[in-house]
């Protein structure tokens, strides 16, 4: 380790101490802004002991990484992580700086969420051996643009390492674009026939084919631009799987019971997005060896994560976090409260920080409209751009509803909702404000992951 890397490094550390143990307030991105300012090269340096797996993509990163390593801690005793999304340079840079291994067997294995546009430099340094893709959809348009600008910005760091093994999402079409050298894991699902031909909905991105960019067709579809497609105008089709969902067995809000390759597995957790991130959990798992009796074990692991189908009681009420950033992932959530047999209240809470993405056009492709055949009883809007939900809400149908601006009346707001279970879908920053209230208030721990 260079002088520079070793002063970049304790002076990392350090701030880390003050920050955690000292003042209470956890976070690696301070003490990762303050090394990578002495040395950018500090996570060369760093890495150097550890196998790197990078997972990238729009939707679900956080829950595939908190799965997959649940997973790879079964079977390895050092696996270090990001769990609380902390995905950007300075984010991982902290992880790298103040992660504890014991070092009693096998190489120390780093599972890192990573934000789609600073996959390259991430991986520059880092040296990965394996990219976990998850999809690719319409998201924060003003920093990534479409979809296949911000598939380029992950490609540039694959290429860096044409050994890395990518594991993919094989349902999502656009992952079979770039002409890689790398060996490639397929994970995707055959839970229905493959004899149907349709196509996708006329505002779906991403369905054009990468041979000739022509409309793909497909045989099923799961949601948005994923399922198992095919071309009429050439031989392109989906790959084979190595690992495949292929029975769907129940879905709730409260937990998913489906089998891979004919075994059935549960995580306490609802949605169909969310047994994609068990599936690619699943598979990273089977590429490292764990078997398929660990990774029962894992998925049964009812610890609460960070932001994602939160369940948390306050003055009796059962109230359940989830983040919604895009159309398509608003949407999967929305589908996720459909399941629910009892009656529910929805409070939309949007901000639009970096972090959420400047642009809030995303919810007008949300389908707030089918909440109507729901049994969703009463639904609410706030956050910083109350404004704008509030007229989306209002054109979806709802007409007059309550709007909670200031986030210091959120338990006033949960308090006021008809029904004993109410639903809370937040943007990133909504949901971090919303989590601060509540902890202030005792409801929740100030812990943003395992």
């Amino acid at each position: 380790m260079s002088l520079k890397s070793a002063l970049a490094a304790f002076v990392g550390k350090s701030s880390y101490v003050v920050l955690h143990d000292i003042l209470r307030r956890g976070g690696t991105s301070l003490p990762g802004k303050l090394a990578t300012k002495i040395d950018p090269e500090v996570m060369t340096t760093l890495a150097e002991k550890y196998d790197v797996i990078l997972i990238t993509g729009t939707n679900g990163k956080t829950l595939t990484t908190t799965l997959t390593t649940r997973v790879l801690r079964e079977q390895f005793p050092d696996v270090i992580t990001n769990p609380s999304g902390s995905n950007m340079m300075q984010g991982i840079t902290g992880t790298m700086l103040t992660a504890k291994v014991t070092g009693k067997s096998h190489r120390p294995i780093a599972l890192l969420e990573v934000d789609e546009a600073n996959v390259e430099e991430v991986a520059r340094q880092l040296k990965p051996m394996a990219f976990v893709l998850t999809n690719i959809f319409r998201d924060q348009l003003d920093r990534f643009g479409e979809i296949y600008t911000t598939y380029d910005k992950i490609l540039k760091g694959i290429r860096l390492f044409p050994e890395a093994t990518v594991i993919a999402n094989a349902d999502s079409p656009i992952f079979m674009r770039g002409d890689l050298p790398n060996s490639n894991v397929y994970y995707g699902f055959n839970h229905l026939p493959a004899d149907g031909d349709m196509k996708a909905p006329h505002n779906t991105d991403g369905v054009l084919s990468p041979t000739d960019d022509t409309v793909l067709h497909y045989h099923f579809m799961t949601f948005g631009n994923q399922g198992d497609y095919f071309s009429v105008s050439d031989d392109f089709k989906r790959p084979e799987l190595d690992y495949a969902v292929t029975k769907i067995n129940e879905m709730t809000p409260r937990y998913s019971n489906f089998d891979i390759d004919g075994e059935t597995y549960q995580i306490e957790i609802g949605g169909m997005y969310n047994i994609y991130n068990a599936l690619a959990a699943y598979t990273v798992g089977r590429f490292l060896g764990v078997t398929t009796q660990q990774i029962h074990h894992a998925f049964e692991s009812n610890a609460q994560i960070f932001g994602r189908q939160e369940a948390v009681n306050v003055n009796g009420k059962e109230v359940t976090i989830v983040l919604i950033k895009n159309p398509v992932g608003a949407n999967q959530v929305i589908d996720m409260m459909k399941t629910d047999d009892q009656p529910f209240s929805l409070i939309a809470l949007l901000n639009a920080n970096y972090a959420d993405g400047i642009d809030t056009s995303w919810i007008w492709d949300t389908d707030f409209e089918s909440l109507k055949d729901s049994g969703m009883q009463a639904i609410a809007t706030g956050g910083e751009r109350y404004k704008d939900l509030y007229v989306r809400v209002k054109m979806a149908g709802y007409g007059e509803h309550p709007v909670y601006q200031d986030l210091k009346q959120i338990v006033k707001a949960i308090d006021e909702m008809p029904t004993k279970r109410v639903y809370i879908a937040a943007t990133y920053t909504a949901m971090l404000q919303l989590r601060a209230q509540l902890a202030q208030q005792g409801f929740i721990k100030t812990g943003m992951g395992e």
